[in-house]
């Protein structure tokens, strides 16, 4: 359980695949300037990331890896077929964001229009594939924990969307100098938040070891009589070899 909520908050906090990695970032730019249109996408996200990661470990666990054939009989276990993850991982994405397509298109044209030529493009959107890759780079041990990085990878680039959308909508009633207004401010804004959230970086190693504690004034007088001792012992052992000699 533990291991679940660790990974949870460090995908969305620290590993974020916007301000961490810099991944998405053409919708990020491009469908942020509204907070509906974002939390839209942003929703769409969650859902391919939340399906086709764990659907991307089942291919790499039982195709992909070297060995992975094994369960097909011992004559298979020499295969990997690894060459063909991007193939395979991209299939899966195209496959379910065709699927998001059509329900957005039947239960909200406005958000389909909305969103317009950047829902299609989720299937070539940079952080869909990062989050399978990164599964299998991190080897991502069981299935539970595949759905839980690619539901909280997707909570982590809706969130930097929905900041950012949040902040441009009320930049457009602020004072910003003409030569940063548009792309430029927002880039500025993106760096600033990312800043940020690398303050998170040390929010899950804290505790990991006990912290060295002086020792008291019993222990320093006891090992030094030990080492006293100890040049005692080697004294003698030389005044013994010297009258022998």
């Amino acid at each position: 359980m533990l291991e679940h909520v660790e990974l949870f908050f460090k995908s969305i906090f620290i590993d974020n695949m916007v301000f961490a990695t810099f991944l998405g970032m053409c919708s990020y730019l491009a469908v942020s300037k509204k907070v509906a249109t974002a939390v839209g996408l942003g929703a769409a996200v969650i859902f391919v990331l939340a399906v086709t990661v764990p659907l991307n470990w089942l291919l790499d666990q039982y195709l992909l890896r070297d060995g992975a054939l094994a369960w097909l009989g011992p004559e298979y276990a020499d295969y990997n077929l690894s060459f063909l993850s991007f193939i395979l991982f991209i299939a899966t994405i195209a496959t379910m964001v065709q699927l998001v397509e059509i329900v957005v298109e039947k239960f909200s044209p406005a958000l389909y229009n909305s969103l317009g030529i950047f829902l299609p493009l989720i299937a070539v959107n940079c952080a869909i594939l990062g989050g399978s890759l990164f599964m299998q780079a991190r080897e991502i041990a069981t299935l539970g924990l595949a759905f839980n990085y690619g539901f909280s990878s997707g909570i982590g680039w809706f969130l930097a969307i929905l900041a950012i959308a949040a902040i441009r909508e009320k930049i457009r009633y602020s004072n910003v100098p003409p030569p940063l207004r548009g792309l430029g401010i927002t880039f500025i804004i993106t760096g600033l938040m990312a800043i940020g959230f690398m303050s998170f970086g040390g929010m899950l190693t804290g505790g990991d070891e006990a912290p060295a504690t002086e020792p008291t004034t019993a222990q320093k007088s006891e090992k030094e009589k030990t080492t006293l001792e100890k040049e005692e012992q080697e004294n003698a052992v030389s005044y013994n070899t010297l009258v022998k000699e």
